[in-house]
């Protein structure tokens, strides 16, 4: 059964409320249920399956929370069975708080390594207290199949940046529900980075817990043959005079290469002052991939400053091509930029040197398959100075 809303759509700390999806459900037709290894069975995670380890600078508290205990379940409620069943079978969450009023001066880093073969659970909760400023990296590595939550409480006027990558193995399949409660006058940023995995679902949420809070929600994918990349973003809308940017990029290469980007945002009748917008592009590199784009949006109220939401689907922009080609950069090169131009804005948000260098040479690595790697030393300098030019034209 549909809801009549987004805001409508169960959630639940209770198994039973969660029968074993077919596919038909709204919320499971366009996910691969033959290809999640067991993770929507009732059935124990390996103890074993994962390794988390903590790197944070002084004056961040790491530690522990059991179901109930402190935030943990305050901003994170699951809403589908794969996200109850990690719930129930994480009776200990890794949990990382920053102070009221502390200012970091380096990220956070969580490793989260994969055992090839296992079935893994997990449960991440990430804490910024009032007028607090950080940002989270969240890196997810290695195999076996894993579902996971991240719930993450931003205190009031606090400032969190979370980035989640994931970069697993090949075989690695992954289900994670990723939900964020935003305090009053604060600001979040949740970045996904999608490029590993031979299943990635991942459901990221928003919600204001007070007026005048602000949400980014942004993500890259590159989705390479035999993968699905799933991405769902929510914004609720339920405190007044707030605001959320959404923005999601994909590019896609190799006959059986799939991705869908899910995008909801529903502005409740108290929002009144709401400023939301979402967009999500698709490149096409080779014939044969598919991307399904559904952005949703919802309005109870009339009172708001502005509302919008956009898609495309595509490939490459023949202009741009020509452009950059008619400049005398040879065309293996003229691609490789607009791939990398298509995604820089969203990459340069990441606001981690370290991360956003990693993320833009795994993408670089994935443009050899797409396109082929540049061809001499002359050639990479002609990629260099023609990325001015591509900007000009961004």
């Amino acid at each position: 059964m549909l809801e009549a809303t987004r805001g409508e759509r169960a959630r639940s700390f209770d198994v039973a409320d969660f029968p074993v999806p077919t596919g038909r459900e709204e919320v499971w037709r366009f996910t691969p249920l033959d290809r999640l290894g067991g993770l929507l069975e009732d059935a124990p995670a390996d103890p074993d399956a994962r390794d988390v380890v903590v790197q944070a600078p002084d004056g961040v508290h790491v530690g522990t929370l059991a179901a109930g205990e402190g935030v943990r379940g305050t901003a994170l409620v699951p809403e589908d069975r794969a996200a109850v069943l990690a719930d129930a079978a994480s009776p200990s969450a890794t949990h990382v708080r920053i102070p009221r009023e502390v200012e970091l001066d380096g990220p956070v880093h969580v490793s989260v390594v994969g055992r090839p073969g296992s079935r893994g659970a997990g449960h991440l909760v990430v804490e910024a207290e009032r007028h607090s400023r950080a940002v989270v990296v969240v890196e997810h590595t290695g195999g076996g199949v894993h579902a996971d939550g991240v719930e993450v409480v931003v205190g009031d006027g606090a400032e969190l940046t979370v980035v989640s990558l994931q970069l697993w193995d090949d075989e690695a399949v992954h289900v994670s529900q990723q939900e964020a409660s935003v305090g009053r006058d604060a600001s979040y940023r949740h970045i996904a980075i999608t490029l590993g995995g031979s299943v990635v679902r991942l459901s990221s949420t928003s919600r204001y817990a007070g007026p005048g809070g602000s949400a980014e929600m942004l993500g890259v994918y590159f989705a390479d043959s035999g993968q699905h990349l799933e991405h769902r973003s929510f914004v609720d809308h339920a405190e007044a005079r707030c605001r959320s940017d959404v923005r999601y990029k994909g590019a896609l290469q190799g006959e059986t290469a799939r991705t869908v980007w899910i995008g909801d945002v529903l502005i409740r009748a108290a929002a009144q002052g709401t400023e939301t917008y979402e967009l999500n592009r698709n490149l096409l590199l080779t014939e044969g991939a598919r991307a399904d784009s559904v952005p949703n949006l919802e309005i109870e109220t009339g009172d708001i400053e502005g509302a919008g939401h956009a898609s495309a689907t595509g490939r490459f922009d023949d202009e741009q091509l020509f452009y950059l080609r008619s400049r005398g950069i040879p065309e293996e090169v003229a691609r490789r930029l607009v791939v990398r131009g298509f995604f820089a804005d969203v990459v340069q948000r990441i606001g981690v040197p370290a991360v956003t260098d990693r993320v833009m040479a795994a993408i670089e690595a994935e443009l050899d398959l797409a396109v082929g790697p540049v061809a001499g030393a002359a050639a990479a300098a002609d990629a260099v100075a023609a990325e001015p030019v591509l900007a000009g034209r961004a």
